[in-house]
């Protein structure tokens, strides 16, 4: 047993705790907001964009990594050159839907797409 991970009363009894009660503490908004910029500005409107294609970019890395796959053989998996896939995982350029929708299904990645309409 791994004694390094909460119990779920344990879990639950922080998420319980007033963080605003302690003094020192900052929520992650009012952080954000001084360092990045307020919500809506378009400094936080880039940050967001740019921390969505990381988090993205990290799943399909891990993912080739754990199957063993190199970056020339996902490149060739999807008939793109390897500079292709160095420059996704390396954050240099927004990947499109269409390409990220073919990469992962080259990493046996499933997808599922929600989409309401206000």
């Amino acid at each position: 047993m791994n004694t390094n991970r909460l119990t779920s009363e344990e879990i639950q009894h922080l998420r319980n705790i007033d963080l605003s009660t302690k003094p020192g503490l900052v929520d992650g908004e009012s952080i954000l907001s001084l360092i990045i910029g307020e919500k809506g500005s378009d400094s936080r409107s880039e940050f967001n964009s740019r921390a969505l294609v990381w988090y993205y970019t990290e799943i399909l890395r891990d993912r080739r990594k754990e199957l063993q796959l190199s970056q020339k053989e996902l490149a060739q998996r999807i008939g793109k050159e390897t500079k292709y896939i160095q420059h996704i995982e390396n954050g240099d350029t927004d990947i499109p839907l269409s390409s990220f929708i073919q990469i992962a299904e080259a990493l046996g990645i499933r997808l599922r797409m929600d989409v309401s309409l206000a």
